[in-house]
């Protein structure tokens, strides 16, 4: 146990320097605290693993230097010692993140198993840190892999992020992977066990959104039949991810950085405060930075979200990571589609390499969907892709045909259709290159869905 350090936080001298004396003679490394404050700084300099903590101390107290702790995003396994009434305030450090809590006078054989069992533990999580940080090194990190350097510094960074609490703006075009990159975060990160959600701002109307992130009671408005949590609540103790964060209307962006401030929100139509534990992270297509100057994005919020960036290159300068992306996607649609297709051939990987990809890996993605489907042998071949991958220019799919006497509505839902075909299903894109914004595509989609 020499290697796993313990910090000991007790004012009372003759106490700490009891528990010092026994966590020596079991093995540990110690340092002791005498208030809450000199806590945090030997939290920051000594760097335990684990800590032994009073509740009552002066300065800061045991809940305090819980709050801080996570307020600063440390997974610090921790031990809360409680005299004979303190039991509320235990059960408090509990749900603030302690490991457990011992009632004064101490059992030393009880207190030295409770060592133990987080001491392995320990060994364990480390272990395991050491395996991924090797994995991000070669740029493999759960479901991210990627052999450009590029994406392998976005796989290392998102490797030390997960560990922290911080608020991360991911920026990147559509289709480059930022809701995957969102939820590899959420999934190696002490909160994996808590629940993650995402809301897309730009496919979600204005007039619902703020029902959408913070729920609303019954009879909050015309329509709210029932209560209903909103994604900050489904969120609780998790992840919640705000994609398109510069589509939200910029009135609600207050709202939303008081909620993320405060950590409590009130449903529409409530009347009482909900205590939020939530690691906010934030996505968008857009240059974030010209979204504040033009306006879009609130500034304050800007700097409360953007703690961390993460920018995911465009498929388009990694293209020596395609043919693995494309091996894996034809995996899964193979078993997906019960078809015996192992790869592709060397044309087919050449032609899609050499493709400019605007749709990034989304599009990628779907065209190899659509390839295996049409494919009839164990290889995808180059005539089994699109035209424009088979001619080596965009042909029919970068023009299309109007007859005259078509009304202005239906070539501009031909034109916003082929559009969108031609992104490869990205809609943010095809919005991006219609000159319209995200919300406009998405009201147009729907109205044209809803008369087919």
């Amino acid at each position: 146990m020499a290697n796993i350090k313990v910090l000991v936080a007790e004012d009372d001298v003759a106490t700490h320097e009891e528990w010092r004396e026994s966590l020596c003679a079991w093995g540990f490394g110690v340092e002791v605290a005498e208030d809450g404050v000199r806590a945090l700084e030997l939290i920051d300099s000594y760097r335990p693993h684990i800590l032994l903590a009073d509740l009552k101390m002066p300065r800061k107290d045991g809940l305090e230097v819980l709050r801080d702790i996570r307020e600063m995003g440390i997974f610090l396994p921790t031990i809360m010692i409680s005299g004979q009434g303190d039991v509320p305030e235990a059960v408090e450090a509990i749900k603030l993140g302690a490991m457990n809590y011992l009632r004064k006078p101490v059992d030393p054989p009880h207190l030295r198993q409770m060592l133990r069992n987080l001491a392995e533990n320990v060994t364990v999580r480390e272990e395991n840190l050491s395996l991924r940080r090797r994995l991000a090194d070669v740029g493999e990190l759960g479901p991210l892999f990627s052999r450009s350097p590029a994406m392998r510094r976005v796989i290392a960074s998102v490797e030390r992020l997960a560990q922290s609490s911080a608020s991360v703006v991911i920026a990147g075009e559509s289709g480059t992977g930022k809701e995957l990159v969102a939820r590899t975060i959420h999934e190696m990160s002490p909160r994996r066990g808590a629940p993650y959600a995402g809301v897309n701002c730009a496919a979600i109307p204005e007039t619902l959104m703020e029902s959408e992130l913070f729920g609303h009671e019954r009879g909050a408005f015309t329509g709210a039949e029932r209560r209903r949590e909103g994604c900050f609540e489904l969120a609780n103790g998790g992840t919640l991810l705000l994609d398109e964060i510069t589509e939200m209307k910029v009135e609600l962006q207050a709202k939303l950085l008081r909620v993320i401030e405060e950590r409590k929100l009130r449903r529409l139509g409530g009347s009482s405060d909900i205590a939020l534990d939530v690691r906010v992270l934030a996505a968008s297509n857009r240059n974030i930075a010209q979204a504040v100057r033009d306006g879009k994005l609130r500034e304050d919020l800007y700097y409360r979200l953007n703690v961390f960036t993460l920018e995911l290159p465009p498929l388009r300068e990694r293209s020596e990571d395609i043919p693995p992306l494309v091996q894996t996607f034809i995996r899964h649609y193979a078993e997906q589609n019960k078809k015996d297709v192992i790869g592709a051939d060397e044309d087919c990987v050449a032609a899609l390499r050499a493709h400019p990809w605007p749709g990034n890996v989304r599009q990628l993605r779907n065209v190899i969907e659509r390839a295996l489907i049409v494919a009839d042998g164990r290889l995808i071949r180059k005539s089994d892709l699109p035209e424009e991958f088979r001619s080596g220019s965009p042909t029919d799919t970068g023009f299309f045909k109007v007859r005259l006497g078509t009304t202005l509505d239906e070539v501009e839902k031909q034109l916003i259709n082929r559009t969108v075909e031609f992104t490869g299903g990205n809609k943010t894109r095809a919005a991006h290159v219609l000159g319209v914004s995200a919300k406009t595509l998405y009201n147009k989609l729907e109205r044209y869905a809803q008369e087919t």
